[in-house]
């Protein structure tokens, strides 16, 4: 028997912190071993949901909520949305950190009373991420109801840069946007 070369050891392959996209899942999917598409703000411990990467769709799933989580999609009233609607994110359960150091209104504003939950202190993580429910139970993440946006894994509130430009006093006007740099990557460009 001639050696058929070195064996490719399997590597267990997460992916988070962006949409994972096609054809990103395509590459994760060439080596050997499993590869997963992992959801989850810092605001819930890093992980809410997991989705095992499979071939086939579009569109990769973020899954189902881990252990001691759980998942809402949720209409400007914070009532449930039917499956398929589209509607806005909460995380609820044992991940959910207090609140943001020394910012008590925007605390406030994205840690909620659990509705859901009928323990005291229970609360719920406004993610401000669009998702809806796929008929199998998974979620699918749409996109952000805010002008927030991730640049190299950094959460960035454009109108956050646009209010500190105007500060300055010679300017009248700003506008901030993500555009392609030479190599296709996401940078930030203010326009004053």
């Amino acid at each position: 028997h001639a050696a058929a070369g070195p064996r490719r050891r399997p590597v267990t392959r997460l992916c988070g912190g962006e949409a994972l996209t096609r054809a990103l899942a395509d590459q994760l999917l060439e080596g050997p071993g499993p590869a997963w598409n992992v959801y989850g703000p810092t605001e819930t411990t890093i992980w809410s949901t997991t989705q095992s990467v499979r071939g086939a769709p579009d569109s990769i799933p973020i899954g189902r909520p881990i252990a001691n989580t759980r998942i809402y999609v949720l209409d400007r009233h914070l009532e449930p949305v039917p499956v398929g609607v589209a509607g806005e994110l909460y995380i609820g359960g044992d991940g959910v950190v207090r609140g943001y150091h020394r910012r008590a209104e925007l605390s406030a504003e994205r840690f909620l009373p659990d509705p859901f939950d009928g323990r005291a202190g229970a609360r719920l993580y406004r993610s401000g991420d669009l998702a809806r429910y796929l008929p199998d139970g998974q979620l699918l993440y749409l996109g952000r109801t805010d002008q927030q946006l991730k640049i190299r894994g950094f959460r960035i509130e454009l109108g956050e840069i646009e209010t500190r430009l105007l500060r300055h006093a010679a300017v009248k006007e700003a506008l901030v946007m993500a555009r392609p740099d030479t190599s296709g990557e996401k940078q930030l460009v203010a326009y004053v």
